[in-house]
């Protein structure tokens, strides 16, 4: 019999069986402020929830084992005819028929819609990131099919339908499909003009056949994808389904799957088009600005993803500090790790208050709000993207040598950091954009400065940020190589406008302090030590 040597102690217990949702109190204040009041009770329910399912022993097994046993390509079947498919551990179709059974991609018409699909995704995110691409593609790509009446009509509710139906089935034959999405090739990557895939019509009105590739393609194994091609008119946004209505399987060869850093139990592909069929979406030649309205959904999406990543990162390191004691106190307690976790917990207020605010700009619709995003939602993907990275490292390092171990969970958040500021155009790309924003449509300038204008006078450091960005934005020197720099204050005086307006008092006085004042340090725990540390941990604290 073997003997006992030691007994373990001084361990945190997991942070498990837990509601993700309700123990995230900047999220639950987001959804109350956002949300009907007609609908209110009924969205803190689902979320609710949503976030014990998300917060379950059985789901967080189920993300370990989705990216522990990642996805594998077959070309063709045992006789050597080519079928081009992708298997799947079955936690990844548990993972991604729960995600879809959560309306995760029924925002477009549900009352509160965006706002309660928002949070969802942020809370879902944090059991396993990997399935909210194909789930964020499909919710996207409703603004695209809009622009073809018929199609929508066809396809639309489909995409919204609340049932995950596995497999490679004509689409009018499920009770539910999934999207995808491929524009960027190998020779032009962000540049999509530089695309060389063309598209020839068909006999058939709106039918073209298509030849090329696709350098990235994620999630091939979906129903569907909104494809960029050159048509005789120019650069033209296209539907391809993987399965014909006929039954037949449509040319859509898997060359394949990308071995990529993170994100592991979703699959990336190149593929090849060969006489491809495909119907046009909108306008020959207007390609791009048809996809747009996708590129932008997905972009916020990448927001909320990276919010739920900082949130979740810094749950963990929290929980970890609270209970475990070094030097005869706990972690938690001692005035230098408590800076650190007060100035994470931080981060993650900013950036989920940011992204769910943009969320309740698409429920209104209005004319003043749709401007508004054009100019905040690549703001905030510059910003918050870029901030998940640096978070999600501190956070493992506040677990010590545990949070490089796979078991915590920490590896596979830092592993995933760094996807949502690449994907969907990386920090140049919005940068770009903002610009471009800035100086052609004069009304998206006016619906951000109206925005964080409703903060002036609350706190001087902010109404100084404020000042600082219209001596910015006057001076036209060097703008492009200033975009950066522009972006970032952007995001930064949006978010502190909306603490200053929503959060509590500790919070909007700790952001100002240090992201705003000239009272900050270059890493995370360099908050001035007068500020109510205590208070910021304590509110960002998961209780399980």
């Amino acid at each position: 019999m073997a003997r006992t040597t030691h007994t373990v102690t001084n361990q945190a217990p997991p942070l498990v069986q837990y509601d993700v949702f309700t123990a995230d109190r900047a999220l639950v204040e987001a959804v109350e402020r956002h949300l009907d009041p007609a609908v209110l009770d009924e969205g803190l329910s689902e979320l609710s929830a949503l976030g014990r399912t998300s917060g379950s022993a059985q789901v967080q097994e189920w993300g370990a084992q989705a990216n522990e046993f990642p996805p594998r390509l077959r070309t063709h079947d045992r006789y050597g005819n080519r079928i081009d498919e992708v298997d799947f551990h079955p936690a990844w179709h548990r993972l991604l028929g729960k995600g879809v059974g959560a309306g995760l991609t029924a925002a477009w018409g549900r009352p509160g819609g965006h706002v309660r699909r928002a949070a969802a995704f942020l809370v879902w995110t944090q059991a396993e990131a990997g399935n909210g691409c194909p789930l964020s593609m499909t919710h996207a790509a409703i603004p695209a099919l809009r622009q073809d009446p018929a199609l929508a009509a066809e396809w639309e509710p489909r995409l919204t339908s609340m049932v995950y139906d596995r497999g490679l089935r004509p689409a009018r034959e499920k009770a539910g499909v999934l999207f995808g999405m491929g524009m960027t090739e190998k020779q032009g990557g962000s540049d999509v003009r530089a695309n060389t895939t063309s598209a020839r019509p068909l006999a058939e009105d709106g039918a073209y056949e298509l030849t090329g590739h696709k350098w990235f393609c994620s999630a091939p194994m979906s129903d569907a994808f909104l494809v960029l091609a050159q048509a005789p008119g120019g650069l033209t946004c296209f539907l391809v389904p993987r399965v014909l209505d006929d039954g037949s399987r449509n040319v859509f060869l898997i060359q394949r799957l990308k071995d990529k850093l993170g994100n592991r139990s979703n699959a990336s592909a190149e593929v090849e088009f060969d006489g491809t069929w495909a119907r046009r979406v909108g306008e020959e030649g207007r390609g791009v600005r048809t996809i747009i309205g996708m590129v932008a959904a997905t972009r916020l999406d990448c927001v909320l993803g990276s919010a739920g990543l900082m949130r979740q990162a810094v749950a963990q390191a929290i929980h970890h500090c609270a209970h475990r004691e070094a030097f005869g106190a706990k972690l938690a307690d001692k005035p230098l790790m408590r800076n650190v976790l007060a100035d994470l917990a931080l981060e993650s207020e900013a950036a989920t208050t940011l992204a769910l605010r943009l969320a309740a700009a698409y429920d209104d619709g209005g004319e003043q709000e749709r401007a508004l995003l054009r100019i905040a939602v690549p703001a905030a993907k510059y910003w918050v993207t870029k901030r998940c990275a640096p978070v999600a490292v501190e956070a493992a390092e506040c677990l010590g040598g545990n949070g490089y171990v796979e078991e915590s969970g920490l590896p596979r958040l830092v592993r995933e950091s760094p996807l949502n500021s690449i994907w969907e155009g990386a920090g140049n790309v919005q940068a770009l954009d903002v610009l471009r924003a800035l100086t052609r449509e004069p009304q998206a300038l006016d619906a951000y400065l109206r925005e964080v204008g409703r903060a002036r006078g609350a706190d001087h450091r902010l109404d100084a940020a404020i000042k600082h960005l219209l001596t910015d934005l006057a001076d036209l020197e060097g703008m492009e190589a200033r975009a950066r720099r522009l972006t970032e204050r952007l995001a930064l005086v949006l978010q502190g406008s909306l603490l200053v307006r929503h959060a509590p008092p500790e919070v909007a006085d700790a952001f100002c302090a240090s992201r705003l004042g000239t009272d900050a340090g270059l890493a995370f725990g360099t908050l001035p030590h007068t500020l109510d540390l205590t208070s910021l941990v304590d509110r960002a604290r998961p209780m399980n």
